[in-house]
């Protein structure tokens, strides 16, 4: 194994335990208990494991069922939507290649998404959303469609809404707008500045960062978390992706998130005790576990 894909060590433990408000364990290496058993010794004990298609869902539900720690979120990805509808001739997906199965296909997908997300152990619908960067004009009807139905399940459930918000931020705050957000709403992997933070303060949505908070041309992320409500902050791995500096390019895992809170803590200017306190607060708020 090269030293770039070699695990990071260890960090310091937190003292105060916190959770990851979002990972994906099924695109981790290891076992699901291995990697509990090292998050749970740095002080990371608890995650909510997050399902970006059906299988990937049902996988979510099923793992959360087993594990008293681990929370699920069940939704179908806003790239996820248009390859069902058009198809995905390169199989960029885990699924390979697919044919496009039309609306009837994005409508018996969000059926199952609605039937996982009345179970007891999912506390989340997500992640859904818009997403431009990797999906083109030809995707948005699909995507939006599939993100409006979302909101509804979340709503009908009273589950968190968990948002993808990549390159579509003002059309991700019109479409909350105009179906009115549920009310525990959480925007992942937080990507927009310091105004739209205020935007979100204002309307009460959480917004959790990832380890990109960490990278050195990331200050408008920083900026945004510097203005942050503290009751709205909330700390997210997006594992494997995303890991924090100084481990770029390496496997990202809940274990690593000690090293994104104490970066995030330096940007409030607080104690890491202090912020790690109100991060478990906030995510078992967000999540109503």
């Amino acid at each position: 194994m090269s030293a770039k894909d070699a695990p990071p060590p260890l960090p310091e433990p937190l003292l105060v335990e916190v959770a990851d408000s979002h990972t994906h364990l099924d695109m981790q290496s290891g076992t699901v208990e291995e990697a509990l058993v090292k998050a749970a010794a740095v002080g990371v004990t608890t995650v909510v494991q997050v399902g970006c298609d059906v299988e990937g869902s049902r996988w979510a539900a099923e793992t959360a069922a087993a594990h008293e720690n681990v929370h699920a979120a069940v939704a179908l990805h806003p790239n996820e939507a248009p390859r069902i509808v058009l198809g995905d001739p390169d199989g960029w997906s885990r699924q390979g290649a697919r044919e496009g199965g039309g609306d009837a296909a994005l409508d018996d997908a969000l059926a199952e998404i609605d039937r996982l997300a009345a179970l007891p152990y999912v506390r989340g619908v997500g992640e859904t959303g818009l997403d431009f960067f990797r999906t083109g004009p030809e995707g948005i009807a699909a995507q939006e469609r599939s993100f409006r139905a979302h909101i509804e399940i979340a709503k009908r459930h009273g589950k968190a809404l968990v948002i993808h918000d990549r390159e579509a931020h003002a059309d991700v705050l019109r479409v909350l707008d105009e179906e009115g957000a549920p009310e525990r709403t959480v925007f992942h992997c937080y990507s927009g500045d310091a105004e739209m933070a205020e935007i979100c303060a204002a309307k009460g949505y959480y917004m959790s960062f990832a380890g990109n908070v960490t990278f050195k041309n990331a200050q408008p992320l920083r900026d945004a978390l510097a203005v942050a409500p503290l009751e709205l902050v909330l700390v997210e791995t997006d594992a494997p992706f995303l890991t924090p500096a100084p481990f770029r390019g390496r496997p990202n895992a809940p274990y690593l998130i000690p090293v994104t809170v104490r970066a995030m803590a330096e940007v409030r200017g607080i104690g890491e005790n202090e912020l790690a306190e109100a991060l478990a607060v906030n995510t078992a708020r967000a999540f109503d576990y």
